[in-house]
């Protein structure tokens, strides 16, 4: 086969990748793209969720002064975990419990301790998130069939990726010589933007085709019992060393400013971002947050009553293939940097489906056409009329 005969073969290749599938990943794209946001959308609609700051010198409370204005409105509320999410401009996210039996999530102003309202159980944000994974099929005996139809999505994307590379020779010359003609008709517009978004996009479409192809995966290992974890067995308090009190009560545990000191210094660089409260009187205490490596927690272990570091879970205690594991949703999601990383997420979203919608079109336009004149090539074709078709063919793609 000759070279132009394996570019052109190339080119019907990434040419049918864009079938009608293709409005279904459209879809997805899209999706994904509110998703990344889809918090910063609720903030804005629900000002329940916002950190208002009383005045511009005014501090954020500790955890311990969290738990004090929680209990002070509330006495009999158990505070379970608190959450401090990256952006300052939103409330804590506090789980606490109720005599009652209720369990919900509310939003604390981090510099007031003021109860601003209670999390819904779904929302916008999990509404997206659920439509975009697993098309809001439900999970039953362990991951939905949405999951896999939308993961399986990667692979047609990674296709695609890889022979758009082999399709347009010497790519790279589009980062110095950016071609978008306006003024030239539909097709050649949404030609050269394909191809421009395309360019400027292949580290973006790279990491979302394979770290959704790990979902694939991880789907598959866990619906077949394969774990890869290589977590401790959680610790608890023996009982001969609970502390009691004088009413026979275990004693109060350790204030968790001290708990959090505990752990940085056992963890350098641990920013906390989050603590689990004992769920019993033998359990233990939990600290975690991020440090230099921004796409995985790490945690601390606290014993609640004397301080000690009973364990810890750092990057190094990970296996290999469980550090690329947990790395895989905050790089699909853009979760793991504030806002601007989520804005550099949903900007390349918009490009991702901007550039799956020009695909439809071009597919449409083009290629529907210049199949049914590849089935019409043969005797039936002059070969003079065959190498004008060609040679016209060819000029389309190195446009």
């Amino acid at each position: 086969m000759s070279k132009k005969s394996r570019s052109k073969l190339w080119f019907l290749v990434h040419s049918w990748l864009a079938l009608p599938i293709w409005f279904f990943v459209l879809i997805v794209c899209v999706t994904g793209t509110l998703a990344v946001v889809s918090q910063e959308i609720v903030w804005l609609a629900n000002p329940q969720m916002r950190a208002s700051q009383p005045s511009d010198d005014a501090p954020l409370l500790s955890y311990d002064q969290i738990i004090a204005a929680i209990k002070k409105a509330e006495p009999n509320t158990l505070v379970e975990s608190i959450s401090r999410p990256d952006e300052s401009h939103f409330a804590l996210d506090v789980e606490v419990s109720y005599p009652d039996g209720r369990s919900v999530t509310v939003y604390v102003n981090p510099y007031t301790g003021v109860i601003q309202g209670t999390a819904p159980q779904f929302n916008f944000k999990a509404f997206t998130r659920a439509l975009h994974g697993w098309w809001l099929v439900p999970f039953t005996n362990g991951y939905s069939w949405g999951w896999y139809l939308v993961s399986f999505l990667s692979l047609p994307l990674l296709a695609s990726l890889v022979t758009g590379l082999v399709v347009y020779k010497r790519f790279w010359k589009g980062f110095f010589r950016p071609t978008l003609r306006i003024r030239h008709g539909a097709r050649i517009f949404w030609g050269d933007f394909h191809r421009l978004s395309g360019i400027w996009s292949i580290w973006f479409i790279a990491v979302i085709s394979v770290t959704s192809t790990w979902f694939l995966i991880e789907a598959f290992m866990f619906d077949n019992q394969v774990s890869i974890s290589t977590a401790p067995v959680a610790l608890v308090v023996q009982r001969e060393s609970v502390p009691m009190s004088a009413d026979g009560a275990p004693a109060p545990m350790i204030s968790l400013e001290t708990a959090i000191a505990q752990a940085k210094a056992s963890i350098p660089g641990l920013e906390d971002s989050f603590v689990s409260m004992p769920a019993n009187a033998y359990s233990y205490l939990s600290v975690g947050g991020r440090s230099w490596y921004p796409l995985i927690f790490q945690t601390a272990e606290i014993n609640p009553y004397t301080g000690d570091v009973g364990a810890t879970r750092l990057l190094s205690d990970r296996s290999g293939l469980e550090l690329v594991t947990e790395s895989m949703r905050p790089l699909h999601t853009g979760d793991f940097g504030g806002l601007w990383i989520k804005l550099i997420w949903f900007f390349f979203g918009l490009i991702l489906s901007m550039m799956v919608l020009s695909g439809l079109l071009i597919w449409t336009k083009r290629t529907a056409l210049a199949t049914a004149n590849a089935l019409k090539r043969g005797n039936k074709t002059p070969r003079s009329q065959t190498a004008a078709v060609s040679s016209r063919e060819t000029t389309e793609v190195s446009q």
